[in-house]
């Protein structure tokens, strides 16, 4: 299947925005997510649309076809392949991963991602925690629970992180916190190894934990 950069940006924007909740998107949130006018959106969806890619009525919120689906989840394990690749093989931190694998995941041929693959020992998440599809498209995510959903008193491991912010991951890491560290949650914030955290605002809302 044959497209663009910027209509990839949208199949996996548009897959994203479910992966960790059930409300679909709608055009004015796919226009923020990806800093676009709506207009732009409007003309980029009914393109995705006339090719198969997506399902959209207007007004209504926007969908992957099972075409769609297939591209988007494609793109999505070559950009965190790249993302953990450099991470572990280049020293970058978590925070500065995202805009040099938007360009490499176009890059880097199908054969070479393979080779990425093996050298890494085919991880099953990314530095974030966001689940790597499989080559068949097959993704393992266990059960999860938004921070700002999480009871008081709950315990567990940090299992993702939202990417979005990269000074929100910056202020995350300041914190003492990374995917995999185990938590407890506090009226105000979070115990690590036994000591209160204060987290930094907007953290609530990026952070997931193992249910």
């Amino acid at each position: 299947m044959s497209t663009s950069p910027a209509a990839d940006d949208y199949l996996k924007t548009i897959f994203h925005h479910t992966e960790w909740q059930d409300r679909p998107i709608t055009p004015s949130v796919l226009a923020a997510k990806l800093r676009v006018a709506p207009s732009s959106v409007t003309e980029m969806v009914k393109k995705l649309a006339a090719a198969g890619l997506t399902i959209h009525e207007p007004y209504r919120a926007v969908r992957l076809t099972e075409s769609g689906l297939a591209r988007a989840v494609t793109m999505t394990r070559r950009h965190r392949l790249i993302e953990t690749w450099l991470v572990r093989e280049f020293g970058y931190t978590w925070d500065e991963v995202h805009d040099e694998a938007e360009v490499l995941e176009h890059a880097v041929s199908d054969r070479m991602l393979d080779k990425i693959d093996d050298r890494l020992g085919h991880p099953d998440v990314d530095p974030h925690g966001d689940a790597i599809p499989r080559p068949d498209g097959t993704i393992r995510r266990p059960a999860f629970v938004l921070l700002g959903d999480a009871d008081t008193g709950h315990e567990g491991r940090v299992l993702r992180v939202n990417d979005a912010d990269p000074l929100l991951l910056r202020a995350i890491t300041a914190c003492g916190i990374d995917v995999g560290t185990s938590v407890t949650v506090l009226p105000d914030g979070l115990g690590v190894d036994g000591s209160p955290v204060e987290l930094p605002e907007g953290a609530a809302e990026a952070v997931w934990l193992t249910a």
